[in-house]
């Protein structure tokens, strides 16, 4: 049971990384080596884990007024913030950031989708 508990979640860093990469090519002002899409992956899971709480709880009141639509404003800031500490991890611009974060959304939610946890 641990090792397809471990294997799922090498499966979905893998095609996260991927995710990123596809991300990259599609989105102009998004600049990403491997390295840098390897290394940032894993720097997002840690700022999504622990910046992103607290600040989607400090903005609660505007992500209510927006029917949550700002949770995406919060997702481009840790994309933003991953650029910002990862060599080889770009983003030219919180505008950027905001779009990618959507595209990044969209392939996250269909990765789990592929991969499911037991």
């Amino acid at each position: 049971m641990k090792g397809c508990i471990k294997m799922g979640l090498m499966l979905r860093w893998g095609l996260n990384i991927l995710c990123i990469l596809i991300t990259a090519n599609l989105v102009s002002g998004f600049n990403v080596t491997f390295g840098g899409a390897v290394f940032g992956s894993v720097v997002l899971g840690i700022a999504n884990a622990a910046i992103r709480p607290v600040v989607l709880l400090l903005t609660l009141p505007i992500n209510l007024l927006t029917l949550g639509l700002f949770t995406l404003v919060v997702n481009g800031l840790m994309l933003w913030i991953t650029s910002a500490l990862v060599r080889g991890f770009e983003i030219t611009g919180f505008g950027t950031a905001i779009i990618a974060a959507l595209i990044l959304s969209i392939c996250s939610f269909i990765v789990s989708l592929a991969v499911k946890e037991k």
